[in-house]
């Protein structure tokens, strides 16, 4: 067994890479304001838990996992909640048209256009291979274009 000091060490270079990944593929999936939430439950259970996190294989998935169950409300569907963040332009029924797509078509567009994930990348996060993930962005920009009337 490793000492309580180099376990923590472990947990904080673990925090440091996959933060950031985690924090965008919640909020991708849930919104802002509930994908931040979601993610620091991830990371608090990924504290308490850091023993058995260590020995994870996938531990990005995994936390994943964790935050979308913390922040699971029942019976209701959540609403995408626009940020007070202020970003450039961009369309004004992109929020609109990103909720009329289903939650893993949503995500793996957002991530793949809009975070530079590869799709193998993305595959690995939701447990799905790299081809089923060009299908749901492929298919979430043909309803995005279709959404919105653009062309290309």
């Amino acid at each position: 067994m490793a000492p309580a000091a180099d376990i923590s060490d472990d947990f904080v270079r673990l925090f440091q890479e996959l933060e950031p990944r985690l924090r965008r593929a919640l909020m991708a999936a849930r919104g802002v304001e509930v994908g931040r939430e979601a993610t620091a439950e991830a990371f608090a259970w990924g504290w308490e838990h850091r023993r058995e996190l260590a020995e994870i294989d996938a531990p990005l998935s995994y936390l994943y996992r964790v935050g979308l169950s913390r922040v699971r409300r029942r019976k209701v569907r959540l609403p995408w909640v626009s940020s007070t963040w202020h970003e450039p332009w961009i369309e004004p029924e992109l929020g609109t048209a990103l909720r009329s797509l289903s939650e893993r078509q949503r995500v793996s567009v957002v991530l793949v256009h809009g975070y530079g994930w590869t799709l193998a990348e993305v595959g690995a996060l939701l447990g799905l291979k790299a081809t089923t993930v060009q299908n749901h962005v492929e298919r979430g920009l043909s309803r995005l274009r279709s959404h919105l009337g653009g062309d290309d």
